[in-house]
């Protein structure tokens, strides 16, 4: 709730309720969902942030849209991208995810998107993913207005690392980011700095018409304030587009 910029009051208030109701084999769902609840009644903006985890794990089944996300993450820091590519490597050819691209940086992207909480990436992904940068670091490209040799390889993932595959990580000097990892830069912060909120995060719009815009390509709120011809083809009322622009101006506002 801190990091969701919830006030020390209503963060003491919704804390203490629910020390109050635990119970033995209570989920840590079933605690996420009791505090979101009490915290939206309170402050709506905050539970729009505090909801941002469960959003990203809203964007599946498929792993495409969270691919369409780290991107939109990198085009919002200046960067041209592409998704979904074949690419050629020193060696054999690799699909690669995200490619991002500015004069003096190519970056190429592993993503790699769970759809549980408790799922991690561990060391055999490490391994996998350290082979195939290697190879394509040996390799040469051609992007307009880029190094024609890539200069970061990125692991990007929803949920979190294994305690060993960190390890290998930081020895290697491997580019990973996860939900809380590293302590700074990681994907929470990303999304957060680049204002890149999936609209999975919006409370207004139901899941049936969320499942709607993602399968049309549609990511972001940002998108949905820009176009609202993407929310009148939903044929939703106007009380209901209204709020649902209401809810995108909240969690775009800045934070303090």
């Amino acid at each position: 709730m801190k990091r969701a910029h919830a006030s020390p009051a209503n963060i003491q208030q919704v804390t203490s309720t629910i020390i109050k109701e635990l119970e033995d084999g209570m989920t840590t769902h079933d605690i996420y969902q009791h505090a979101f609840t009490l915290l939206n009644k309170i402050e709506h903006k905050a539970a729009l942030h505090y909801s941002l985890r469960r959003a990203v794990f809203d964007l599946g089944p498929s792993g495409f849209p969270f691919e369409k996300l780290i991107a939109e993450i990198l085009k919002n820091q200046g960067y041209e991208t592409l998704t979904d590519q074949m690419v050629k490597g020193h060696c054999v050819e690799h699909e690669v995810d995200v490619i991002a691209s500015k004069p003096d940086t190519l970056i190429m992207c592993e993503a790699k998107y769970h759809s549980q909480v408790g799922m991690k990436s561990d060391l055999k992904v490490m391994l996998y993913v350290k082979a195939r940068f290697d190879d394509l670091h040996k390799a040469t490209f051609k992007y307009d207005n880029a190094p024609n040799q890539l200069t970061e390889g990125w692991l990007v993932t929803n949920t979190k690392f294994t305690t060993s595959a960190v390890k290998y990580a930081e020895c290697q000097g491997m580019k990973v980011v996860g939900w809380n990892y590293p302590v700074d830069g990681n994907l929470h912060d990303l999304i957060e700095k680049t204002k890149a909120f999936p609209l999975t995060c919006l409370h207004s719009l139901s899941d049936h018409d969320k499942k709607a815009l993602l399968e049309k390509n549609v990511i972001l709120c940002s998108t949905l304030a820009q176009d609202e011809s993407l929310l009148t083809s939903l044929n939703l009322s106007e009380a209901n587009i209204e709020a649902i622009k209401e809810e995108i101006e909240l969690i775009d506002e800045k934070t303090s």
